[in-house]
């Protein structure tokens, strides 16, 4: 094969691949492509779901005082001196959870959608 066949023949096929309805080929059964619309986080989904989370969050802070309380009842009916520092642990914990997740929608509207 000469380098002028060679030419010849990739001319051709170039030909053919840019022009496909010339050569006999059928249409396409696919839709045309039509690209998805922009990204949006900032509709009402985000809202429904922040919203979900803060009675979440609430919900959990109420069941952290309520276990933390009945453990505090029962260490008081045992009489275990010492123990109350455990106790007033996790209410710390619990209470910096409810603020914690409280500061979440706030802190969410001050700084936007921050392009994700």
């Amino acid at each position: 094969m000469t380098a002028a066949a060679f030419v010849a023949g990739l001319s051709r096929l170039l030909w053919a691949i840019s022009r496909p309805g010339e050569i006999g080929a059928a249409p396409s059964p696919l839709p045309p492509f039509r690209p998805l619309p922009a990204y949006n986080p900032t509709g009402g989904a985000a809202d429904d779901l922040l919203n979900l989370l803060a009675w979440c969050v609430s919900a959990a802070g109420v069941a952290g005082l309520l276990v933390v309380g009945m453990l505090l009842t029962i260490q008081l009916n045992r009489g275990t001196p010492g123990e109350s520092s455990d106790h007033f642990r996790g209410l710390v914990f619990v209470a910096l959870g409810c603020v914690l997740g409280a500061s979440a929608g706030p802190l969410v509207t001050f700084f936007g959608d921050l392009g994700l």
